[in-house]
């Protein structure tokens, strides 16, 4: 019996077209972070945030799987042991892709909370600042997405599977966002063989007993492979 913890930053929906931080051009690159993905930002102007989070939803929701989503899945599906995938990601390609298994730390995309009594119910393809709380009526729908200055979901959960894991591997984050650059040094302290899976060494990569570089949709389902001819 093999217990994997699974990390997945943006580099693993990358391929689905779905852009990172750093992307030229792309959604976050025409916005800056403290106006879109922060509480501060969401008060001064709850229509551009909505309107920028409307913009990733309708993206994310065109978006399929690629052989990395489903090699992991197939590897939840195979495994002679538990797995479970922490994502930092908000959309939901996982899901998309059969895994069943699955934290959003950072939320979902198609979540909707209420800023007011913290009511959570499946957001439409479009909010707007006027969209009222099913639960108490309030006018202050927010999308369910941790910003920055926010404590991200279901810390206590990934702190037990971090300290029973068996491996645990990093696939496609910076590795400079916190608290998830710090799950390899948790693992690791618990006894896991920790892997990096990334098109690039992260920032954090001498931290990991084993790494691999290339494309996703490549060296992910590679390594699943190899796991479940064990």
């Amino acid at each position: 019996m093999t217990n994997i913890v699974i990390l997945t930053g943006a580099g693993i929906s990358a391929e689905s077209g779905l852009g990172t931080f750093r992307d030229e051009g792309g959604l976050w690159a025409q916005h800056r972070i403290e106006d879109v993905a922060t509480p501060e930002g969401f008060a001064r102007n709850p229509k551009l945030v909505h309107d920028f989070y409307n913009a990733r939803r309708a993206q994310a929701a065109e978006a399929v799987p690629n052989s990395a989503h489903l090699a992991l899945a197939e590897l939840e599906a195979k495994l002679d042991g538990q797995m479970l995938i922490v994502t930092q990601n908000v959309d939901s390609l996982h899901e998309k892709a059969g895994s069943v298994s699955v934290l959003h730390m950072h939320g979902r995309l198609n979540g909707a909370l209420c800023a007011s009594c913290d009511h959570r119910w499946e957001a439409p393809l479009r909010m707007t600042p006027s969209d009222a709380c099913p639960a108490c009526g309030a006018t202050s729908t927010r999308p369910d997405v941790v910003w920055f200055g926010e404590i991200p979901y279901h810390m206590d959960q990934i702190a037990e599977a971090l300290s029973k894991a068996d491996v645990f591997v990093s696939i496609g984050t910076s590795g400079e966002v916190y608290p998830a650059a710090n799950f390899v040094a948790e693992a690791d302290h618990f006894g896991a063989h920790t892997i990096e899976l990334n098109l690039e060494p992260s920032a954090g990569a001498s931290r990991f007993a084993e790494c691999r570089f290339g494309p996703a949709s490549e060296i992910v389902p590679t390594w699943v492979q190899e796991e479940l001819a064990r």
